[in-house]
């Protein structure tokens, strides 16, 4: 059996991370996979330190958009196959999902849409969650999905629920989203390990709510109920800067 140190980080903008030590972060952080999300660059863009770390294989997916969006996987393991996106044009533009299979399990490595521009971008929210929870029932292999998911799903994955129960990202449909992928078999792995409240992986910047934790948890890890029994621990790594958002790691023995 072999020990896997899988990691999710949104990095808001992977050349600013980079300004801001994300090179010994990958290094401190000694992980087998690394997902990160809202990279914001092309591959062209991006220095030749960030491109060959010594021992990774690298797959980076841009938004047709510039300076917007994107995914991209750092893996020790070369995969037996990987996919950009999902196969749906709306979705793919915006360089939201990189899919690495493996021989125990399939990673899905995704950036949740964030519904903060109105009612249509809700719904394209809502779109992708249903697409990205259809595709997610016909995979053949243990699944395993991390990624900023742009929403908290219970009161205890918030400071302040109350004052959020009207708000994008806390909104009735779209915990109901979670649930429902929970109960089609998987797991949140980190409330396997933490059933407590008061760790988050997202602060807002602007009034400096890190500094006090008011903050949300939105970037998980879910596996297959499958493989229940094959992870070993699951957690938050809030005092790692560079972002807004914090990693957050899964640990699997297969």
């Amino acid at each position: 059996m072999s020990k896997l140190k899988l990691v999710s980080w949104n990095v808001n903008g992977i050349r600013a991370c980079l300004k801001k030590g994300l090179l010994d972060v990958i290094k401190e952080l000694d992980a087998d996979i690394i997902c990160l999300q809202e990279i914001k660059a092309k591959v062209e863009q991006l220095p030749k330190e960030l491109l060959d770390i010594p021992g990774y294989h690298l797959y980076y997916f841009p938004a047709e958009r510039p300076g917007y969006s994107g995914t991209a996987v750092f893996s020790r393991i070369e995969p037996q196959q990987v996919s950009f996106g999902m196969g749906e044009p709306r979705f793919d533009c915006e360089g939201r999902t990189v899919i690495a299979e493996y021989e125990d399990f399939i990673l899905y490595n995704g950036y949740f849409p964030n519904d903060g521009n109105g009612p249509e971008r809700l719904q394209y929210k809502m779109d992708f969650y249903e697409y990205m929870l259809e595709w997610a029932k016909g995979c053949t292999k243990p699944l395993i999905i991390c990624g900023d998911v742009n929403t908290a799903h219970m009161e205890s994955d918030l400071a302040r629920p109350k004052e959020n129960e009207k708000n994008t990202g806390f909104l009735p449909m779209e915990r109901a989203w979670i649930t429902k992928l929970l109960e089609s078999g998987f797991v949140d792995t980190f409330r396997l390990f933490c059933a407590e409240g008061g760790q988050y992986s997202w602060w807002d910047m602007k009034t400096r709510a890190r500094e006090r934790n008011v903050g949300w948890r939105i970037d998980y890890f879910f596996a297959s109920e499958s493989i229940k029994d094959k992870l070993v621990d699951a957690y938050i790594l809030p005092d790692i800067m560079g972002s807004d958002h914090c990693p957050v790691v899964l640990e699997v023995e297969f």
